[in-house]
């Protein structure tokens, strides 16, 4: 992979969103609030939070049924867990599907900075198999991709809660929050 054309392809991707942020009508961030929105902020690319991972699927996926911030809940299939490292120490992250028909992932999580620098509920990272997948048939996880839900932005929208599974660990280089 090169670094360079990493790194920019992350930024346009943040430009993109900064600006979808102020100018779409189905922005998260309320209309009143706009003008003054200058975009998120974001901690510095890093590469070292770029991980290229073979996804071990749980053998049987069990259903996990996911409260949302409203009260309203959601059934998730338990598909699979990432195993990684991070600073020498031993990670996991839960992968979930909510149409095993798609060949998507989802994957809620919090570390060290949720309720301090970045959203107090978590975020998440939604991997897709064709963007996301190597050559060789591995995921593309990169926190630095990972994003809040928008009902960090607005009560007008509903999010999924963490499961308490497979859900915290440390990543530092994620999103900061923007308020």
């Amino acid at each position: 992979m090169e670094i360079s054309g990493w790194k920019a392809n992350l930024e346009r991707t943040r430009e993109r969103k900064d600006a979808f942020f102020v100018q779409n009508r189905q922005s998260p961030i309320p209309p009143q609030d706009r003008p003054r929105f200058k975009g998120l902020e974001y901690y510095p690319p890093d590469l070292g939070y770029r991980f290229e991972l073979e996804l071990h699927e749980h053998p049987e996926k069990q259903v996990l049924r996911m409260a949302y911030t409203k009260g309203n809940e959601q059934d998730f299939l338990r598909w699979g867990e990432f195993r990684f490292k991070i600073g020498g120490k031993e990670q996991a992250l839960q992968a979930y599907e909510s149409n095993p028909r798609e060949e998507t992932l989802f994957i809620p999580f919090k570390d060290a900075t949720s309720g301090k620098e970045t959203y107090g509920t978590g975020r998440y990272v939604d991997l897709e198999s064709e963007r996301d997948r190597t050559e060789e048939g591995k995921w593309v996880i990169d926190s630095n991709q990972a994003y809040n839900p928008w009902c960090a932005y607005s009560e007008d929208y509903t999010c999924p809660l963490l499961p308490t599974i497979g859900s915290k660990f440390q990543f530092k280089q994620v999103r900061k929050t923007i308020l």
